[in-house]
């Protein structure tokens, strides 16, 4: 059984965390990680449904009813490729406006820490591989996701800034694609993973002789298990304090084909795959250069990929029922 018990660190004891995100997929491992990690920890999750990260006022009133020493940004505004090609604006202005008033507001607040979670969507479409961190200027993103991956580097900028100005301790992380329990299910919003374990399942149960699959399957990617990138987004906001931004992956290249290839095996589907090479392939390869990760926070993924793909397929069996689309 894998140990998420590495830092011994008393870093979080009696400390107060703002977690924006921390309902969501990512958020909610970090919170229950986090709670196992501090003594007396007090942990705030602000909802959209009372405060709407996208008004000062509203983050404003955040900070003063949680106080807190550390602040954790996860909330985002996203989608898997579809989602991504139907919403630029709304994922440009929403991702750019919620980070940098809350980086500002809490700047003004006195906050100790601030941890931003960027995307590997922000690389140039034609990056180098693997991903090094110091080639994220070097090109503009693949089109489909580019407005949300420029908004979320906007932050890094601002990190830079701040520190530079105000003595702002921030960090900026970029995890890889995530995978694992509690993800995104929905097939008109949710990344490949989920959305081909969905298809599988559903194909296997009506006896369909196939599903279908976005473009030609040539394209890799690297996935990281949501317990590991919870694990990276501690590790780091406890050992690291500049704003270099840093890689969180597994290290691992995958082609989509062979992707679905393995979730068609584990599901135990015995149809074909059909390629719709008319939707868009998305970034020709994904895989990240995690040597940073390594050097300076001493932290690396531990999740055999077929072991984090095997519990989701167990966990989504279970709670399909709860989850699926009336």
């Amino acid at each position: 059984m894998t140990d998420w018990h590495r830092s011994t660190a008393d870093y979080w004891d009696n400390k107060s965390v703002m977690v924006t995100g921390g309902a969501g997929f990512l958020g909610s491992h970090l919170v229950e990680e986090l709670e196992r990690r501090g003594d007396d920890v007090d942990v705030f999750v602000p909802r959209s449904g009372e405060y709407d990260l996208r008004e000062k006022e509203a983050i404003q009133r955040a900070l003063q009813v949680s106080d807190p020493d550390v602040v954790l940004h996860l909330a985002a505004t996203v989608g898997g490729i579809g989602a991504n090609r139907e919403n630029p604006g709304r994922y440009f202005y929403e991702n750019a406006v919620m980070g940098i008033e809350l980086m500002e507001q809490a700047r003004q607040f006195g906050v100790e820490k601030f941890t931003i979670l960027g995307t590997i969507c922000s690389y140039p479409n034609h990056t180098p591989v693997p991903f090094s961190e110091e080639d994220l200027y070097d090109g503009y993103p693949e089109e489909t996701n580019a407005p949300y991956g420029i908004a979320k580097k906007a932050l890094l900028t601002q990190s830079r800034a701040y520190r530079k100005q105000y003595d702002f301790d921030s960090i900026y992380l970029m995890p890889v694609n995530l995978y694992g329990p509690r993800d995104d299910f929905d097939l008109e919003t949710s990344h490949v993973i989920p959305a081909i374990i969905r298809k599988c399942v559903e194909a296997r149960e009506r006896g369909d002789d196939s599903i279908t699959a976005w473009g030609t399957g040539e394209p890799t990617r690297e996935f990281l298990y949501v317990k590991d990138a919870a694990d990276g987004v501690l590790t780091a906001t406890e050992r690291y304090d500049e704003s270099d931004p840093i890689n969180l992956g597994s290290g691992r290249e995958i082609s989509i084909r062979d992707l679905i290839e393995t979730i068609v095996d584990q599901t135990e589907f015995d149809g074909e795959v059909e390629w719709d090479t008319s939707k868009p392939d998305g970034q020709p390869r994904r895989k990240l250069d995690t040597s940073r990760a390594r050097e300076r926070l001493s932290w690396e993924a531990t999740t055999e990929f077929e072991d984090g793909l095997q519990r989701t397929i167990q966990w989504y069996e279970v709670h399909r029922e709860e989850i699926v689309d009336d």
